[in-house]
């Protein structure tokens, strides 16, 4: 009969342990570099006002209804 001893279940827990910080510094670089290097720029992309499509629809209508 084999006999388990606290060395052999000490070494398991330390090497279970490694590969868990292991796999949590991993996740933490992958999250890391993924956010800040996104190409993603929203500021780039919101609203700063009517569009020329508008504008020219508006000069449309007050054309038409000033005459």
């Amino acid at each position: 009969m084999a006999t388990i001893t606290s060395e052999a279940l000490s070494s398991a827990a330390q090497g279970r342990e490694r590969i868990d910080r292991l796999h949590h510094l991993k996740s933490f670089f992958r999250q890391f570099f993924l956010r800040a290097f996104d190409p993603y720029r929203p500021e780039l992309h919101y609203m700063r006002g009517p569009g020329p499509a508008c504008r020219a629809k508006q000069s449309a209508l007050t054309q038409t209804h000033s005459g």
